[in-house]
C-alpha cells in the first residue's frame, strides 16, 4: 500500500456527495478476514465500490485484507479488480466504475492472519496503518477506528475472535473499545447451543456495543420501508391485524442451484440457511407493535419482542420440507443426503394484534421463479353486497432490488354490466424522486462505518428466534419430499396457504 492510501485521495471523492446519508467523520482501517473468499468478492468488495461512488468513506481510509497464506500487495489489488469487474454491478443499483478499482488498490494491503501462537503480520500493519491515518487526519492513533469484517466460514468464528482478542486487537491502542467493531456473517450459530457457545466467546473478548451480527435482508430498501409504508400511511396502519389480514406470506423462491457450493450447502439446508436468520427477520418487521421511535432502542425492542411471540414451529402440521431431484447426484453431497433445499412452514404469532393470522413462510431452490415478496392477504366478507366475486385484497412489497410496492384491489370491469375485476396499482421505489437507494451490503457496511446497529441482530432476539426453530432440529424433523427442478416445490406445501394459494405461484 503506498502514501497515497493514507491521505485524502482526489479520485476518491469525486462522487457526487451523498443526500442524507453521510460519510464517517473519523479515520478508518477495514480488516477483511477472508479477504480471498466468495463474500469478499462476491459482497464486500463490491459494497465497498459502492460507498465509494457515492462519497460514503471517510477522507483517510485503508483496507486489509488477510488470509492463511501470503499474498503481495499487488496480487490483493489483482483480486480485488478482478472481483469488481465480475460482480461490481450487481446491487441493481450502481454499474460497475473504471475508477473502482484504481482508486480501491491504491487503499489496500495484504496481511497473514493471526493465529492462536503466531499473530502474523496483521498486529503490526494495522498500528502502521493506524499511525498514518491518524498523522494524515491531525488525529491520535486512538481515535482511528478499525473494523474487523469476518468474511470466513462460520466454523472459524470462534477461534478468530478468540485470537483477535489474544493479540489485543479488540480494543484500541488506548484500550478504548469503542474504536474497533466486528462484524459477523450468518449463521452465527447452528441450533441453540452453538449459537450460546459462540456468543459465550464473543462477549468474552468484545462488549456488546462492538458486535455486528449482519443480515443484509434488513438493510434491503424495501424491508426499511416497511416501517414507513405501514407507520406513515393510516390506509395502511388501520389494517395491519388480525381484523383484516388473513394470511401472511413471505415467499423467497429461487431459480439458483447449489451445484458451486454443494458441500457447503449439504451440510446447513434451505431452513438453517434462510429461515432461523432472514424469513424470521422480516416476518418480525411485520409483526413489530409501532415503536416509541426509530433509535437503536426502540426498533430492536419492538422487532425483538416480535419475535420473542412466535410460537415454536410444529414440525408435523406447520412444516413441508423438500429436495430437489438430482441433489443427490452433485458433487460433494451424500447419495443418502437428507438435506432440505426447500421449505414451506407456517408461522404464528402469539400475541393480541397477529393471534390466529398464519405468517406463511416460503424458501428453496430450482424453483419456478425467483421472488422475494411479502404479501398481506386481506380479509373479504362473502356475505356483503357483491359476494365471492369479490377476490380478497393484497398489500405487497417486493424485496428485489430497489423494491416495488403492489395494492391489488376489487374495482368494476369496464363495460356495462356490474362485473368484478381484481386490479394492481404499482409504485417502484427506485423510481422514487430524488431516490438513491443503496444494495443491502453496502447499506449496513455503511452503518458499520458510521456505529449504526438499528439493523442488526442482538443475542436476545437470535435466542428467540432459535426457541421457535429448534423443533426442526429435533426427531420429529420431516423428512424432505422430492420435488422437480423448475416447479414450485412439493405439492404438500399447498395445504398451508390454503384457501388462496401462494400468491408468487404453486
Amino acid at each position: 500500500m503506498d502514501d497515497r492510501s493514507t491521505t485524502t485521495d482526489d479520485d476518491a471523492l469525486t462522487a457526487a456527495e451523498p443526500t442524507g446519508a453521510r460519510a464517517p467523520d473519523h479515520p478508518l482501517v477495514l480488516v477483511l478476514h477472508g479477504a480471498r473468499g466468495d463474500l469478499a468478492r462476491r459482497s464486500v468488495y463490491p459494497a465497498l465500490a459502492t460507498l465509494r461512488r457515492r462519497g460514503l468513506l471517510p477522507a483517510h481510509w485503508a483496507l486489509l485484507g488477510t488470509g492463511r497464506e501470503d499474498m503481495a500487495d499487488e496480487e490483493f489489488g489483482d483480486l480485488v479488480a478482478q472481483s469488481l469487474e465480475e460482480f461490481g454491478g450487481e446491487d441493481g443499483t450502481d454499474e460497475p466504475d473504471a475508477e473502482d478499482a484504481a482508486v480501491l488498490t491504491r487503499h489496500t494491503a495484504f496481511c497473514s492472519e493471526v493465529g492462536e501462537e503466531d499473530p502474523g503480520t496483521l498486529p503490526d500493519s494495522l498500528e502502521r496503518v493506524r499511525a498514518a491515518l491518524a498523522e494524515a487526519a491531525g488525529e491520535e492513533p486512538g481515535d482511528v477506528v478499525v473494523v474487523h469484517y469476518l468474511a470466513v466460514p462460520p466454523a472459524a468464528f470462534e477461534p478468530l475472535t478468540r485470537n483477535l482478542d489474544r493479540h489485543g486487537l479488540t480494543r484500541g491502542p488506548d484500550g478504548r473499545a469503542d474504536t474497533v467493531r466486528v462484524v459477523f456473517e450468518k449463521p452465527y450459530g447452528t441450533d441453540p447451543d452453538s449459537f450460546r457457545a459462540l456468543d459465550a466467546v464473543v462477549h468474552e473478548a468484545l462488549e456488546e456495543s462492538q458486535v455486528f451480527r449482519i443480515d443484509h435482508f434488513l438493510g434491503k430498501e424495501a424491508v426499511q420501508n416497511l416501517h414507513v409504508l405501514r407507520f406513515a400511511n393510516e390506509l395502511f396502519a388501520s389494517v395491519w391485524d388480525a381484523r383484516h389480514v388473513e394470511q401472511v406470506q413471505i415467499d423467497v423462491p429461487e431459480t439458483l442451484d447449489v451445484a458451486q457450493r454443494a458441500e457447503f450447502y449439504d451440510a446447513t439446508g434451505a431452513a438453517l440457511d434462510m429461515v432461523v436468520s432472514h424469513l424470521f427477520q422480516v416476518a418480525a418487521q411485520v409483526a413489530m407493535e409501532p415503536p416509541q421511535g426509530f433509535d437503536l432502542d426502540n426498533l430492536v425492542a419492538a422487532r425483538e419482542s416480535a419475535i420473542a411471540c412466535f410460537r415454536p414451529l410444529d414440525p408435523a402440521d406447520d412444516v413441508v420440507l423438500g429436495q430437489f431431484e438430482g441433489y443427490r447426484d452433485l458433487d460433494g453431497v451424500a447419495e443418502d443426503s437428507t438435506t432440505d433445499t426447500f421449505i414451506a412452514a407456517r408461522l404464528w404469532v402469539d400475541n393480541n394484534r397477529w393471534r390466529g393470522v398464519p405468517f406463511l413462510l416460503r424458501t428453496g431452490k430450482r424453483m419456478a421463479a425467483s421472488a422475494q415478496r411479502v404479501t398481506l392477504v386481506l380479509r373479504r366478507d362473502p356475505e356483503q353486497l357483491f359476494g365471492d366475486r369479490v377476490e380478497p385484497g393484497l398489500i405487497s412489497l417486493s424485496l428485489q432490488g430497489d423494491g416495488a410496492i403492489e395494492v391489488t384491489t376489487s374495482i368494476k370491469k369496464p363495460g356495462p354490466d356490474l362485473d368484478i375485476a381484481a386490479g394492481t396499482a404499482r409504485l417502484d421505489l427506485g423510481d422514487v424522486e430524488g431516490g438513491e437507494p443503496l444494495a443491502p451490503y453496502a447499506s449496513l457496511l455503511h452503518d458499520v462505518l458510521v456505529g449504526d446497529r438499528t439493523l442488526f441482530t442482538t443475542p436476545d432476539g437470535l435466542e428467540h428466534a432459535w426457541r421457535a426453530f429448534e423443533p426442526l432440529l429435533g426427531a420429529d424433523r420431516p423428512d424432505p419430499l422430492p420435488y422437480a427442478p423448475g416447479s414450485w416445490g412439493p405439492q404438500e406445501a399447498r395445504r398451508l396457504a390454503a384457501p388462496h394459494g401462494w400468491c408468487t405461484g404453486d
